[in-house]
């Protein structure tokens, strides 16, 4: 990116006094300071400036035209498809749209970039000064999810650069031109975050927006969602110190482990006295360690200058008064077709269904589950608690077993709802609805949920007669169950008679009756 956006990014935020819980993760007095560059490639057919097609995984150099190549007398055409998109990530961001933005030229030489330069936004971006509300919830690291907030310092659109193949056996590079041109968005957020975790969950959020308001499918390993992480360590009052920033990080673990890494890295220089040094790293992910690619004590001169052809872009917002209506694209437009995006749904869900936050969190991270959940609940019914339970635990670990998404389960969430209906009028027991869901998605069953429990003669004995009778005759059976729990009281021999009905009906007995019925006798 801009190193002046960047440095100014930093100093804007030298000073900032967030409140958060927990408190920035402090080791020997020092504390981390985090902030993030995306690189998201935009869902287009074709490139920024030209329309050679943005094919992923084509053969090498088979997605390159005239003006990717750089021959002379090309002239780039702005891709309306491209704008829009960043429109509209804009707008998921909460952030202010520029009215009149400019592109600019990004000198610097390198084989995968023909022309000696990278057409991007600079000066004058296309959006700026929004905001990112996310949760951090990791169970294995913190036992409750919080919730923080980062700046967004500003969004621009910018053409990508081709790939480096770099052959050590025959000591060449070779070069592919094939990523040259395609349409990214840079998102530079503020040196706010504190720890690898926090970025992970930061960058996970802005990958369910992006792939929610559909304009990058943010598959890292494709790498059409790339991440720079500028790290830093300073004493709590005191100025930022310097940053290295690791580069290209392709996963969320490997930007855990990358930062995580480099925060140890630069403690353990501080603690032995020595300096560190503002230089571009690298993430090894077989050592798990980060690596020195070039140093930046000396700023490279990238000689910015406007793009002198393309003209500036222009847009207009139809919804305020006395707009003018010059522009190329209407903002509020494109404001409009902006969907419900992560933490909308997740509130919805909590406030609608009781659901608890990390719950929501579950759902919201898996677009198919969420779908699954929300079929099931269209009978309002329906308690959420059963079903989120039997869900979560008992269906997803059935189909887990078999190494099936719950996108191709083979139980449908029609009859999945016919379970928890049978569970919660109590004509089946939580066992049984399990047994149930083994029958369909283990053995291939097609028979419905009504029919399965039918045939076996699985309804739940729900008689309060009957159960009074099986429970008086195990109190009879067992004396010294009976006088140990009037002794001492304890749970366990209580549910030791539990068990004993339980065993004599093959488990088929409402076990709620069962327990106030035996409590009642016991107690009396």
């Amino acid at each position: 990116m801009n190193h002046r956006v960047l440095a100014r990014s930093f100093h804007k935020f030298q000073h900032l006094n967030c409140s958060v819980q927990p408190k920035p993760l402090q080791r020997n007095g020092w504390e981390a300071v985090i902030g993030l560059e995306i690189h998201a490639q935009i869902l287009s057919a074709s490139k920024l400036f030209s329309r050679t097609s943005n094919k992923y995984g084509a053969p090498p150099n088979t997605q390159v035209s005239i003006f990717e190549s750089a021959h002379p007398g090309t002239l780039p055409v702005l891709n309306k498809r491209c704008v829009e998109a960043a429109v509209k990530t804009a707008v998921a961001l909460g952030a202010t749209i520029n009215k009149i933005s400019r592109f600019d030229r990004k000198h610097y030489f390198y084989p995968d970039l023909p022309a000696g330069y990278q057409i991007t936004q600079s000066e004058f971006p296309l959006a700026s000064n929004g905001k990112l509300e996310f949760i951090t919830y990791n169970p294995s690291v913190h036992k409750l999810p919080y919730r923080r907030s980062v700046d967004l310092i500003q969004l621009q659109l910018e053409e990508d650069s081709g790939k480096s193949i770099h052959d050590t056996d025959s000591n060449r590079v070779l070069v592919d031109l094939n990523r040259a041109g395609q349409p990214l968005m840079e998102l530079v957020f503020g040196p706010q975050l504190h720890s690898g975790e926090e970025a992970a969950a930061m960058l996970k959020e802005v990958a369910l927006i992006l792939k929610k308001i559909e304009t990058c499918n943010c598959r890292m390993h494709e790498g059409s969602l790339r991440v720079d992480a500028n790290i830093s360590l300073h004493r709590p009052g005191e100025p930022l110190g310097t940053r290295t920033e690791v580069k290209n990080l392709n996963s969320l673990r490997s930007l855990v482990k990358a930062v995580d890494f480099e925060i140890e890295r630069q403690i353990n220089i501080l603690e032995c006295g020595g300096s560190v040094i503002n230089e571009t790293r690298s993430f090894d992910t077989e050592t798990k360690e980060t690596v020195s690619m070039r140093d930046k004590e000396v700023i490279q001169d990238y000689r910015f200058m406007p793009e002198p052809n393309l003209l500036p872009l222009r847009l207009y917002d139809s919804s305020e008064l006395g707009c003018d209506m010059q522009g190329s694209l209407d903002i509020y437009e494109i404001r409009s077709s902006v969907p419900e995006l992560p933490e909308a749904v997740r509130q919805r869900l909590m406030r609608d269904y009781k659901l608890s936050l990390e719950t929501a969190i579950i759902f919201v991270n898996e677009d198919d589950l969420l779908a699954y959940f929300l079929a099931v609940m269209s009978n309002r019914a329906r308690n959420p608690q059963i079903v989120t339970n039997l869900l979560l635990t008992n269906l997803l670990g059935v189909l887990n077993s078999k190494d099936i998404h719950i996108r191709n389960s083979p139980l449908s969430a029609a009859g999945f709802g016919e379970i928890v209906d049978m569970q919660q009028s109590g004509k089946i027991s939580p066992s049984v609805s399990e047994d149930v869901m083994n029958v369909i998605c283990v053995d291939g069953d097609p028979r419905t949920p009504t029919q399965i429990v039918h045939d076996n003669k699985w309804i739940q004995i729900s008689d309060e007669d009957i159960i009074e009778h099986l429970v008086d005759r195990v109190l009879r059976e067992n004396p010294d169950l009976v006088h140990k729990y009037k002794q001492k009281k304890k749970k366990k021999f209580l549910n030791a008679l539990m068990g004993k009905i339980k065993a004599t009906t093959d488990f088929k007995t409402n076990m709620n009756l069962v327990n106030d019925i035996l409590s009642k006798k016991l107690d009396s």
